[in-house]
């Protein structure tokens, strides 16, 4: 066996947090707290976090994921991503009580969950890395954008859509709604929700306040990925702060916004562990630093 699972229970502001540590055989210094997206609980889709946890505790990574308050087995109230600084603050402290061996932690998240890990890195320094796949920086007004770049060029040229065109089934009314609204949502005002900072301009400070090595990954076929990769490809200061040095980006053309397939859960695990193995300060297990090596953990684990 190349780890062990671990149930724990933590407390957060007098409720009981519950979470599974998964620790190698020989727990490196480097250890993988999973924030996961919500609403959804330690497991994720298609069991992914499960899956991405034993691969990655395969290559030596200590690995805890949790529920926060209000969701899956944990106790409180439900809450969204920017109310949940408490719950991973506690659940840092928890997985370092319980993997004695973690010096820096790194903190992973997909959607919502990498947008609350961006927006409370800066607060700890205990976190010494970032992993943000497709973060949620939604705007109406980006949404929009979005959808108009991506959704609308590739259904133009959709065999099925032109299937229903010349069938009869197609409804021209809901489809002109629908790109009247796209329309008028796109030439909104990137903060039309009002005087409070937007969303994208939250996670620009909080991703300039942290000084760590972050690892950002897209999903081609994803809307959430795309508005955020728009995001960074419009504004001037956001391409300036993606030119940083310890901001590495992968791009998974194929891939849905969940890895629904293994080959697109397989290179996000590879991914993060040939870039968590290149972290300064990092140990490189043998197992995970020969050549193919990384790859028959996956084939055996995933």
């Amino acid at each position: 066996m190349t780890h062990e699972d671990h149930a724990l229970c933590f407390p957060c502001r007098g409720a009981s947090l519950y979470g599974v540590l998964s620790l190698p055989a020989r727990p490196g210094s480097c250890g993988l707290l999973i924030v996961v997206g919500g609403p959804q609980y330690r497991i994720g889709s298609h069991r992914q976090f499960v899956l991405l946890a034993r691969a990655f505790a395969a290559a030596g990574y200590p690995v805890f994921r949790f529920d926060y308050r209000g969701m899956g087995d944990s106790e409180g109230d439900m809450r969204s991503f920017a109310e949940i600084d408490q719950d991973i603050q506690a659940a840092i402290g928890q997985f370092l009580a319980a993997a004695p061996s973690v010096q820096q932690v790194v903190i992973l998240g997909l959607c919502d969950g990498a947008t609350a890990a961006m927006l409370y890195a800066h607060q700890d320094r205990r976190v010494s890395g970032l992993v943000l796949i497709n973060p949620w920086a939604h705007t109406e007004a980006g949404e929009a954008k979005a959808r108009l770049k991506h959704y609308y060029r590739a259904r133009l040229f959709a065999p099925e859509l032109w299937r229903k065109i010349t069938s009869g089934n197609f409804d021209y009314r809901r489809a002109a709604r629908s790109l009247f609204t796209s329309v008028r949502g796109a030439l909104l005002p990137a903060n039309a929700g009002g005087s409070q900072p937007s969303l994208p301009d939250r996670l620009h400070r909080a991703c300039t306040l942290f000084q760590g090595a972050v690892l950002l990954i897209l999903c081609g076929n994803d809307l959430t990925a795309q508005e955020f990769l728009d995001l960074t490809q419009q504004s001037r200061r956001w391409r300036t702060l993606m030119r940083s040095p310890r901001i590495a980006r992968a791009v998974l053309p194929a891939a849905n916004h969940t890895f629904s397939r293994r080959e697109w859960r397989e290179e996000l695990a590879r991914r993060t562990i040939e870039w968590l193995g290149a972290l300064p300060g990092a140990v490189r297990h043998d197992r995970a630093s020969a050549p193919g090596a990384t790859r028959q953990v996956l084939s055996r684990l995933i």
